[in-house]
Order: C-alpha cells, then structure tokens, then sequence
C-alpha cells in the first residue's frame, strides 16, 4: 500500500515536516496550500528537496468552491485554477483536490455542476493535471460521495475524477459497500482519517477532532477494504486536523501517523482474508501484514523505580508489607528488589533514580511468543529498550510506551530466580493466597494521549473501549480503558471479571510533558489495583498491619445507602473499613485505596459476579479525599 500524509497534520514548517514524513518512512505526501503559501522554499526548491528525500508529492490541496456558481464567478474560478495548475507543473505534483462548494454556491443543479467540472477537467488537462472531485460533509448541494461520483461520471472526461475521504463519508453515515461500484480508474486520491464519535456540527468535528486510524471510532478496515476490492492501488493518505498533532513534535508525529497506516493495512488485510473466507471478492491493492500475536494472557509484573535509600523508598516498601507483600529478596546484580503476593508482583527498581519520587515505570504482560510479538512491536514503530544481562540472566524483550513505560512482553516467570527468596516473615499472609493484578491506571500526557491509545491497541492488541470523563477538584480527568477480551468473547480471561489484561490511560490538564515522559505534578497520580478474592478480610488484615487507607467521607456512605438500600450490618462494615462498593445489573464491586508515596498508589479490589467496570461512581470521591489531602485537610 502506498502511504502518504497530508502537511496539515504535522506541526512546523513545510520543510520540517517533509523531513518528518520521509524520516517516518511515508512514500508521499500531500502539498496543503497554506503550508507552501507560507514556506521561503520556492516550488523548485520544494520539489527538489522532495526527491532528495524520497517523497512522492502526491497531491495539491485544496481548491474550494468551484461548481454550483454563475458563470461570471465561474469564469474567475478558472482563471485562479490556471494559476494553480502552472504552480503545480513547478511542483511536479499532477493532481489537485478540489472540493464541493461550501461558500458560493448558489446554483442547485446537478447538469451545471457536471458542466463546470468538465470545463475544469479539460483545462487541468492541458497543463498535465487531474482533477479529484470531494463531497464535504458540510458541502452545500454535494456532501454526499455517490452524489458527487454521479457528477464526475456524467461529466466524462478522463482527468476528472473523484476523491474519497474517509471523515466525509463516516461522519454521515453514508454505507461504503457502494464505493466497489467506482471504477478504479476514476478514484484518483482517498484520505483517511479516524474520528472519536461526537455530537457537534459536522464541520467543528472535522476542523478540531479528527484522529489518526485506531485512535478513534470509525471503521476504517471496512471502507478501505471496499476501496481495495475496486482495484484501487493509488496512495492512501492521511489527512488529520487536530489541535494537539499541530502543537506536538513533529518527527514524534509522523511516527505515530504511520504507525496508524501500518495498523489500518493489517487490519483491512485481517478483514480481507475473513470477508474471502465469506465468499466476497479478492483485494487488488497489495496489503502487507504483522507478524501475529494473541493479546497477553495475563499482568507479568508492575515495576516501581524510587531513588535508592531514603525515607521514601522506605515509606513505599513499608506500605507494600501492609498490604500484604512478601519481599522476594534483592536482584542478584541490580538494586532492584521483588514484592509478591499471590500471583501479583511489584518490581522496586533503585536504578538510575537518584531523585526520582516513586513512580510506575515499567510494566510486564504475559505473551506466547515474546520475540515475535517485540518484532511486531518495533514494525510498528516502537523503540526497543535494552537491558543489560549478564550471565545466567533472562534476556527480556522490551519497547517504550509512548509516555516513556518500559514494556516487557514475557513468556515465563523464569526472570524471579534472579532474586533471593527468604522465609515468609511473620507479617506475611498464609500460603495460598490468590491475587492478582486487575488493572493499572496511568497518566498520560495531553500531547501523546491519543498516541497511548493506538500503541496499546496495535503492540498489544488491546481493544479501547468509550472514553469517560471523571470530575475531580482541578477539572476533569478523561478516562480510556484498554482491555482484553472477556471470557466466552473470544479471548483467554483471568479472576472474576474475566479479563486477561485491564490498562486505563488518564488525561488530566495539568500534566506536562518532556522530552521522555510526562512529568506529572503533585495533584495527579497513578496506581495499580489488586484482586483479591475476600477483601473484607484483607482489609482488616491490613489493618491490623498499619496501614493507612484513604479516609472517605461520611457523606459518601449516606449516598450508598439512598442509592443501593445495603443491608446496616454491610454497611457498617463498609463503613469501617473505608470501602467503597457498586453495584450493576452483573454483580457487585468492593474496594479500597491506600495513601500515596511519590505519584503512586495502590486499589484493592474484590468483584463480585460479571462485574466488569471499575467503580465509575466513586472515582470523584477518590480524588476529592486526595486533593484534601494533598492540601493538608
């Protein structure tokens, strides 16, 4: 598949972002006006500078508000048009976009319309250039694509032909099965674009929220599949108008964005090849697949990093014994020590910390086959991480995470005989005891959070599920869960709720961002939670071991009771012990919070039944009782 990228989606200059696009392996780009009306770079030089770096210049856009107009405005559209075909001839790019008329039109008439497209058509062709007609969704008389394919076929002329965008034609609702009805020959150009679902004006959603593949809502592998089928084998390119893509790195970016190409080819290949299963046509456009992965069966490990010594780093292994952690020993040859209980483990990492407030900064999940599914992951533009090993050490695979978390994908346990075991201590719980971890809650920076939701869903084939807003003192938190499937969903689950892997990414405003991750400041936190199977027991337990719980206001237990009418023994109970509880049609929910050390803290959690969520409701209680304390209340 030939990939290409719009300017309008990168941040920079125009030679900032031709370097960015080549340097992230697209084949081509398209040229944005603006972009080139503001560049010193003469067309000759961009030209130039596109073959040095091995792009194609795929296509000039846009050209607004042609068709539907009176023929004096018509006539000066054609002059301005000319224009542009000379500039385009500099360029060396011999396709232009021109879009259906939003502003001028005035003239509702589909023959006028085939007419004036025709006399463009004939123009272009004289300097060499062909002309892809696009219905805008917001497009006066034309915004519909079979509408405006009907126009360039009763044109007829062989330099004009239509443009399809995937935001125009998904943001309707128009059905894409019609597209294998084009001849391929006469879709010159498609562009791509994901898009969260909104409730807004078609043309705010399109100028502010679009996204690239897989981090939005659309589905894409099934209209690509459909332009596939008709024997298109033109680029297929991006073109994304987004407020944070313009502000953020640009090299980082483009990266990201072919990174959804890549993802948007192997999934329309997976398509492709269970639609042929089915009995429907052969692609013709040739689709490059990934090596293939099941999604992680299970949490390896969470790793902690924490300066080594101090009273912090104290305070953490201290909090993990009230939990119920048993300390494994230290690392044969690192600073490095192991927490577990039950089947949870917490890695405490004193490398290279010196200053660093604890912080989650490395997570490990169980996958079958860890070279392969790393090999999977760098094709996909993730980094490598290296890990020094020396002799009779595991070698484990590892990538970066977008917000700079190290993830190791691992087969085995095997890496815990790198740590000494001693005897249970007294503090220790009984042997047998079942736990695991639920989920893991990180902060994102604003920036690379859309970034976060493709990588997890491409390297780990996590399915991201509706964002949600939780309110809390500073403002609100956007929450987007990444999970693996359920049990009897068709993917392989652990503890009660049935899920191998549960990951929730967080955007809060105040995070900010450097070079390598995000820096969050004091009113932001993450955490990782821990399945039990008797949380109300191992809530005295850790009780009676000292530790602190977060403290919930007697407000919250009075709203508990009007709302789920709990029997007072439970209650009682709950409110004791500083649980929190909810309630669904599938079971029920039980948890706890600890205090937190540096950025991180820990949930407890016992679900009850199907229960499925996360305690939605009682998350703003969570961090209304952590602003207080943080302010010293």
């Amino acid at each position: 598949m030939r990939t290409g990228i719009a300017t309008v989606c990168l941040s920079g200059t125009l030679e900032e972002k031709m370097r960015a696009a080549a340097k992230a392996g697209f084949d081509g780009i398209e040229i944005f006006e603006a972009d080139l009306v503001a560049s010193p770079l003469s067309p000759e030089d961009v030209r130039a500078l596109a073959a040095d770096l091995g792009l194609g210049l795929d296509l000039y856009q846009p050209f607004r508000d042609l068709d539907s107009v009176p023929e004096e405005l018509y006539r000066a559209n054609l002059r301005r048009a000319e224009a542009k075909f000379r500039l385009m001839g500099r360029l060396g790019i011999d396709t232009i976009l021109v879009c259906s008329n939003v502003a001028t039109a005035s003239i509702d008439d589909d023959a006028l319309r085939a007419e004036q497209l025709r006399g463009l058509a004939e123009l272009a062709a004289e300097h060499g250039v062909r002309v892809a007609y696009e219905a805008l969704a917001w497009g006066t008389y034309v915004n519909d694509y079979e509408h405006a394919w009907r126009i360039v076929a009763d044109a007829d002329h062989p330099s004009l032909g239509t443009c399809l965008d995937t935001f125009h034609i998904l943001s309707r609702g128009w059905d894409t099965e019609p597209i294998e009805r084009i001849p391929a020959e006469k879709i010159f150009f498609v562009q791509v674009a994901d898009a969260p679902k909104l409730s807004m004006d078609v043309l705010s959603w399109s100028r502010h929220y679009r996204v690239f593949p897989g981090e939005g809502q659309f589905d894409l592998p099934t209209f690509l599949g459909h332009v596939a089928r008709t024997g298109y084998n033109g680029p297929v390119s991006l073109e994304v108008f987004n407020d944070t893509f313009r502000q953020a790195d640009v090299e980082r970016t483009a990266v990201d964005a072919m990174r959804s190409l890549i993802w948007l080819e192997e999934r329309t290949a997976q398509a492709a090849r269970t639609d042929q299963a089915a009995g429907s046509g052969k692609l013709a456009m040739p689709l490059r697949t990934l090596p293939e992965v099941a999604p992680p069966a299970g949490v390896n490990f969470a790793e902690v990093k924490s300066a080594d010594g101090g009273p912090v780093t104290a305070e953490l292994a201290r909090l993990l014994a009230q939990l119920g952690f048993e300390a494994r020993g230290e690392h044969r040859t690192k600073p490095v020590s192991l927490w577990t209980l039950g089947d949870a483990r917490i890695v405490l990492n004193r490398q290279q910390a010196r200053g660093v407030a604890p912080a989650i900064s490395a997570l490990g999940f169980d996958v079958a086959k860890a070279v392969t599914a790393v090999a999977r992951a760098v094709q996909l533009k993730a980094v490598p991480v290296p890990r020094l090993s020396q002799a009779g050490e595991e070698v484990l695979q590892a990538v970066q995470a977008p917000d700079g978390t190290e993830v190791f994908l691992c087969e085995d346990t095997a890496w815990m005989d790198e740590f000494g075991e001693h005897a249970p201590s007294a503090a220790s719980p009984q042997p047998g005891t079942r736990a695991r971890i639920d989920h893991i809650n990180l902060a994102q920076p604003w920036q690379h959070f859309d970034e976060a939701v493709l990588f997890y869903s491409s390297v780990l084939a996590l399915t991201p599920q509706p964002s949600q807003d939780v309110s809390s003192p500073t403002g609100l938190v956007r929450s987007q869960v990444m999970q693996t499937a359920a049990a009897g969903e068709g993917g392989r689950g652990a503890g009660s709720g049935g899920r191998a892997v549960r990951l929730a990414l967080n955007l809060a405003p105040w995070i900010q961002a450097d070079s390598v991750r995000g820096t969050m400041q004091d009113s932001f936190q993450e955490h990782i939670a821990i399945e039990v199977e008797d949380l109300v027991a191992h809530a005295r337990a850790c009780r009676r071991r000292g530790l602190p719980f977060l403290t919930i206001p007697e407000n919250y237990y009075e709203d508990l009771d009007a709302r789920f009418g709990l029997e007072p023994e439970f209650l009682a109970t709950l409110r004791e012990l500083n649980l929190l509880y909810d309630r669904d049609a599938d079971g029920e929910f039980i948890h706890f919070y600890t205090a937190t050390v540096g950025s991180v803290f820990f949930e407890v959690v016992q679900r009850i039944g199907g229960y499925d969520g996360f305690g939605a409701p009682n998350a703003p209680i969570r961090h209304a009782v952590q602003h207080a304390r943080r302010q010293g209340r």
